[in-house]
Formats: C-alpha cells, structure tokens, sequence
C-alpha cells in the first residue's frame, strides 16, 4: 500500500515531463497562428478564371518600358521546346489552365487589346467545359491566355507581346498556345502570327511549310461562318452525278488565276468560275455572278462534284471548309500550304491537291477519278467536316485532342479513329487484342503443299532457323499419294506435325487445326524458298505490333478501270498496296475460324470451286473486321519458284489475273461494297540501308532478291 506520504513524492518525479509538453504544445500554437497571418507566399493569390465581358474584368496597365517578348524560335519542335514534366496530373488525360480575362489598357488609359470576338470567347468556353480544363495552373499541361490573336488585323504587335510576356507563368511561352485564324497583315500577309511570343504553341490557320514547326504547331481550319447559317441544310451525298463538274467560287483569287480559269471554261463548259457581282454588297456573302447571271452560293457548292480552293490574300480560304460542308470534294492548288488537322487527318481521302503551275491539267485530271472514287471522297469530305470543322467547339477539342496525342503517344487515337467514320450496324467490331503479342509465344509455320517435296523441305529447313518459330505444320493437300515417311523429313528442332486432308481444297490452308497453338500463324506456300530468317522474324515483330492486320512479303492493289467500270486486280509494283498474299503472311489464328464459319455469301465456295483467290477471300475478311489496310514488310518484291518454269507460274498466266479481277468484282459484290484499303507504306528495320555497322543492327539479311 502506498502511503500518503509518498504522493508528492511521485508527483515530483512526473513534473518535468509535463513541462517539457506544455512548452511543446505553446509554440506549436504560436507558430500555428504565425503560419495563418505571415505572409509566407510573395506571389499573388491564384485567380479562377471567369468567362466574362472585358468591362467586368479588372483593369493592367502596359507600360511603354515593358519587356516585350523574345522572338518566334523557328526550331521548336515538340521534343526541344515542349516540358512534358507539366503533364499527366490526370494520368492519360491533358490538362489546360486558362487565364482570367483582364482589360488592357495604355499610359494614357486607352484600350490596347480589342474586345473578344464571338468565336474567340467559344474557345474559352469549349475549354473551361471540355474535360481537359483545370483552375489550377499548377495542374496544367498547357496555360492558354485570355487574349484574341485569331484576327491579326485587330492587333497592336508591340503591346500584345508585352502583355504575354507579363503574363505570370509565361516562362517564355513554354506550352502556352495561342489560336490565330488571320494571320499577317497588309500589304505582304505572312502565313504565320507576326506577334513576338517565345516559345509559344500556335494553333493557326493558314500556316505554309516555311512557317509550320513540324509536332509543334497545329494547323487548324479557317472557320466560315456560313457554317452556322446552313449546316442544317440537306445535301444528297449519294448522288452520283452533279450540275458542274468544278467550280471556282471565291471572289478574291489573284487575276492571273482567273485569266487562267477563265480561258479553260470557254474550253471546258463543265467549269464554272465565278466573280463578285457588281455592284457589290459587302453585307450579303452568298451571291455570285457570272455573265451577268446570279448564283447563291450554297447551292453552286451543293450541285458541284469539284470546288476549287485557290490562295487569295492569305493560303487559308473558308472555301476549303464550306464546299466540304456539301459534299463538294476540294480541289486544293495552293503551293506549300499545311491543311487543317493534316497530323492526323488523310487528306488523300478527302481532297485532290494540285499545284498552281499545273491549274492548265485541272480538267484532265479531275475527268481520270472514276465515280466510285468521287463518291468515297464526297462522303469522306462531309464525315471530315461534321467530325472536326463544323463548329469552333469542334476545331478547338480537335486541336486540344491532337496535343493530348502527342503527350501520351501509348493513349493516342489509331489512324482509323481519326480518319473513318464511326462503325455501322451489322459490321462486325474490330478485334480487341493487346497492344503488343507477347514474343513468348512465338509462331506456327502453316505450309499448305501437294507434291513439290524437294521445294517443300527447302521451306522447312528455312522457316526453323527464325528464332521465334514454335512450330511447323504441313497440310498434306493430296489425296491421292501419301506423305513420305518420317524418317525422309528434314532434321529440325521444332516440332513437325503433318496433316493429310479429306479433299484438296484451297481453303484447307485457312482451316483451325488443333495443332495451332500460338496465336500467330505464318501462312506459307511450298515454293516461297527465297525469304531469310531475318525477314521471318522482323515481319512477326512488326505483326506482335499490329496483331489485327495481314503483315507480309508480296503485295498487290486493287484498281477501278473506267472502261469497264468494274475492279480489277493488278500484281505490277506500286506505292500503293491493298493485300497481302498469304503465300507468305502472319495473321491471327482467329481469322483462320472466322473464314472456315463466318465468310459471307458463298465466297468460301466460289473460291474452292475455282481453286483460286483464298488470299484475296482473307484480305477481303480481315478488311472488313478491322477497316484497316494490310502491312508490306521488306523491300522484297520477287517471289520466283527456282523449279518452276514461265508456263507453271499461275501469276504469269493472262487467264489468271482475269480470273483474279472476277474474284474482286464477286466478293465486292457479296459484301455490298468494296471493304479493302489502300495504303502507301512499307515497314523496314531500323537503320535498314543506313551506314552503320552491321554488327549493331537486328536484321542485316532484308531485301535480298
């Protein structure tokens, strides 16, 4: 028992203990409240921005003795001048800080910036609504200034750069961007924001491939204001043939090119060319003339196949943007001009360029497109412009989009998704593979063969030496002999497994054998002798890259021949491919069960009827999943069987490419369109061709003919 005596004692014993607590607790309350009231932060408090008129904003003055700033860097691109550091406070996701709008004004108390314009304020407004906007310019990948650059005829160059160079995070225009529509001024127009603002992003119409910095500026469209006024307006897309095959329409093209225009319409009476009609009427923008006659102007766009799209003052021309509104293809004969969004859009598909020296050709040229191609451009011109020219709501999330691309390239809309129009109902989805196929896997060596045995154990011997071969199985298409016995097959470290079929059958090559047991297929002919292990395995890692598509050697293009007015089917060399024949080709194992079951109409029994055309059956399948075109790896274009000679080559016989054009026009016809893509582009290693040691490269043994 402890004595009452003893307490003090204890009590002492606990004192410095809550002394030392005390004085803990005090001067964390003092420097508490010294945190609340010091002034700890010198910068001025952060402001929201606030979508409003000028006169409710507050007031700066711009001094004569401000800096301005520094001049334009003509070298930026996106990887010296862009800080991608800012980026990815939202993970995959840009984020954009506006600045809050502030009226400008001079020593003297004059205003130095114009009010907004309606469009400008829409920027604003797109951006502080769009999900890229944030209040915290802390957060921001890209700061945008409240100031109205579209119209440079409104500006005063001098204080316009002292205001941006004041701005508080400026930084040298380190991912700022500024929107600019109208850019130069009188008498010389220069394609390019004549404002001093550093290392600023411009989003600007009518940029020139002398002014354009290549991934860091953005080339935007000229937005017509007829857009609002008659975008509602009906215009038949589907419609083959129109009033005039071209028009020129724009009233402020240079006098050479008229004279020019006008010496080819006496010629060519498909050609109209218009002229502003006297006297004129500044107020009316939808009157034209010619011969004394009046036209409204949307419907010469609307009964038009062709709009000419010249340079007048400046290179951009709201031509371009109102003919695509009615389905009016633009024929673009400006030199050196950078089309809207051209990063990510296909301007092939949607307009014919032309240079200026060539408008004499203008006629020729445009009667050499066939009315199949006119119709895809037509449709293709009115997607592009609902998609992304319609509206200044749609120009800024597009152009807002493009920087977001750049930023996270791995997040990036593909080329399909920019440029074809959304999936209809009834087209099957596109396959959802991963991004990259695991190498792990590797893949099966399908040889499709019938009694060339010698060539046959030559493909074998070559095909194993890719390292990333898992497999080789033969598909034994005679019925009427054998295969030879094990012991005559070559020696390889791979297993071989062969399958004897029950009919000889083309399609027997595409069949989803059980012994497939990577996802990756290498469809090969018993005769293609010729390919390396270093093309095997550089064309399976480009298809690990595009799994959903056809990657492969020989390639060939479908055409439309005028004459006929039907497709025809053509081996000779070009840029432009659209198939990929499986003779030696990756695909994925799934498409060899989507053409045993899923092939519509009766294609599958057309080509097992003729035995011919399962590679054109297989591209047409794979085109019209994905929309996409197929892949040509290498330079090699010679596919010769060495013990064959000209009169057993089937791709040398007349009768053949004829039978090959039918099998285009029968499958385009089960289909109810025609599903292949063209494209130009051909996949190589790195530092292929280059002068580099061989050592330090993958693939030295590519495009060996």
């Amino acid at each position: 028992m402890v004595s009452v005596r003893n307490a003090p004692r204890l009590t002492r014993r606990y004192t410095p203990f809550f002394n030392v607590l005390f004085c803990f607790i005090l001067v964390a309350l003092i420097l508490g409240g010294f945190s609340t009231l010091w002034p700890w932060n010198s910068e001025s408090p952060k402001c929201e921005f606030v979508l409003q008129s000028e006169e409710f904003a507050p007031t700066a003055t711009v001094l004569s003795t401000d800096v301005s700033a520094k001049s334009t860097k003509s070298s930026c691109t996106f990887f010296n001048c862009f800080d991608v550091y800012r980026c990815g406070q939202r993970g995959s996701s840009l984020t954009v800080y506006i600045y809050p709008i502030v009226r400008y004004v001079d020593e003297n108390g004059l205003l130095v910036m114009n009010a907004m314009s309606k469009e400008f304020m829409e920027i604003l407004e797109t951006i502080q609504e769009s999900k890229f906007y944030v209040t915290d310019p802390d957060k921001a990948c890209i700061l945008v200034p409240s100031l109205d650059l579209l119209n440079q005829n409104n500006l005063h160059l001098k204080e316009t750069s002292q205001i941006l160079a004041s701005l508080p995070y400026w930084n040298s225009g380190i991912n700022h961007l500024l929107f600019n529509m109208l850019p130069g001024n009188v008498p010389n127009y220069n394609p390019y924001l004549e404002v001093k603002r550093d290392n600023a992003i411009v989003a600007g119409a009518g940029l020139s491939t002398w002014t354009y910095r290549r991934t860091y500026d953005i080339s935007i469209p000229l937005f017509s204001p007829l857009s609002q006024d008659f975008q509602h307006e009906a215009v038949e897309i589907s419609k083959s043939q129109r009033k005039w095959l071209i028009v020129s329409s724009q009233i402020n093209i240079h006098s050479e090119y008229r004279e020019e225009l006008e010496e080819l319409e006496e010629e060519h009476p498909e050609l109209l060319v218009l002229d502003e009609c006297a006297p004129a009427k500044p107020d009316n923008a939808t009157e034209r003339c010619h011969d004394g006659e009046i036209y409204f102007y949307p419907s010469i766009l609307k009964n038009s196949t062709f709009c000419l799209v010249l340079q007048g003052a400046r290179l951009a021309q709201a031509t371009l943007s109102d003919a695509m509104m009615y389905g009016c293809i633009p024929v673009v004969a400006i030199d050196g001009y950078v089309l809207p969004f051209s990063e990510v859009l296909d301007w092939k598909r949607v307009a014919v360029r032309l240079r200026e020296d060539h408008l004499h050709d203008l006629i020729h040229v445009l009667k050499s497109i066939s009315e199949h191609r006119i119709l895809e451009m037509r449709k293709q011109a009115q997607f592009i412009w609902t998609q992304y020219f319609s509206s200044i709501q749609k120009i800024t999330l597009t152009t807002l989009q493009i920087i977001n691309d750049r930023v996270f390239p791995h997040f990036a809309r593909t080329y399909e998704e920019w440029n074809d129009p959304p999936w209809k109902e009834g087209i099957t989805p596109p396959l959802n593979l991963p991004v990259i196929v695991p190498k792990s896997q590797g893949f099966t060596a399908v040889i499709l063969t019938y009694d060339r045995m010698e060539s046959l154990f030559k493909v074998i011997r070559r095909v194993v030496q890719a390292p990333s071969i898992a497999k080789v199985l033969v598909v034994w298409n005679n019925q009427q002999r054998h295969p030879p016995p094990a012991s005559s097959w070559p020696k390889i470290n791979k297993p071989l497994k062969v399958v004897q079929t029950k009919e000889n059958k083309l399609s027997n090559r595409f069949y989803p054998y059980d012994e497939i047991e990577t996802e990756a297929v290498l469809a090969i002919d018993d005769d293609i002798v010729m390919l390396t292990a270093d093309e095997l395995e550089f064309a399976y890692e480009v298809w690990r890259e595009f799994p959903d598509r056809i990657v492969g050697f020989p390639s060939r293009v479908h055409l439309w021949d005028n004459s006929t007015g039907k497709w025809k089917y053509e081996s000779e060399w070009t840029n432009e491919i659209s198939m990929v024949l499986t003779g030696a080709a990756f695909y994925h194992k799934y498409y060899s069960y989507l053409y045993t079951t899923s092939l519509p109409g009766d294609i599958k029994t057309w080509v097992d009827s003729r035995m011919n055309c399962e590679d054109i059956a297989m591209n047409f399948l794979v085109a019209n999943i994905t929309g996409k075109a197929p892949i040509k790896v290498t330079p090699r274009k010679k596919f010769k069987c060495p013990e064959c000679t000209n009169v057993e080559i089937l791709s040398a016989d007349v009768l053949h490419m004829a039978e090959r054009s039918e099998c285009i026009n029968k499958f385009a016809q089960v289909y109810g369109k025609m599903p292949l893509k063209t494209v130009e582009f051909r996949a190589d290693p790195v530092l292929y061709k280059d002068n580099f040691p061989e050592k330090l490269k993958r693939f030295n043994n590519i495009g060996s003919l």
